[in-house]
């Protein structure tokens, strides 16, 4: 398996349609639904020349995971981010990928918060979001908001004790 993340771009349309053909077959537009999952929004997606991104892990020409920060484009400086993974392949640390590189693409693009949304019943989705860092203090149209403040993140654990030894070793 090769696994690439990708910025949509026209090439990616029918690979995409058939993506969400996926989604809507599992009935995950109940869950998922920022916009129609329709071959004709794919098509829009892929030419989108806005300052929204919208990307896709993808093996080979096979989409696994779509993904997408939004809001720029209406004026807001804090983004929306969304993701939906591939009902096939599912529970195979897809979504936490997909989800760190978005929030990788915010932070360069300047943003210091990210929002999402999600229904209380995805237990599965919850749980992911609140190990990645989210808090979720309010509701709307009956679906939890959370936000992750991206200055916050973890930093990288120190190297091991005998690295560092070694390292101070060698320097006298």
């Amino acid at each position: 398996m090769t696994l690439e993340c990708v910025r949509l771009a026209p090439r990616w349309h029918g690979s995409l349609a058939e993506f969400f053909r996926a989604l809507v077959a599992a009935g995950d537009e109940r869950e998922f639904h920022p916009h129609p999952l329709t071959p004709e929004e794919a098509g829009r997606l892929c030419r989108s020349a806005g300052h929204d991104l919208y990307y896709i892990l993808v093996d080979g020409e096979r989409v696994l995971a779509y993904g997408m920060l939004r809001g720029w484009d209406e004026g807001y400086e804090v983004p929306s981010l969304g993701i939906a993974v591939h009902p096939g392949e599912r529970s195979r640390g897809l979504a936490r990928v997909l989800m760190e590189f978005l929030h990788a693409a915010a932070r360069r693009r300047g943003s210091t918060r990210v929002r999402l949304k999600v229904y209380s019943h995805n237990e599965t989705a919850l749980r992911l979001y609140r190990r990645l860092g989210y808090v979720f203090h309010a509701e709307e149209r009956g679906q939890l908001v959370g936000y992750l403040d991206l200055g916050s993140e973890r930093p990288a654990p120190p190297p091991p004790d005998d690295a560092g030894a070694g390292a101070d070793a060698n320097r006298g």
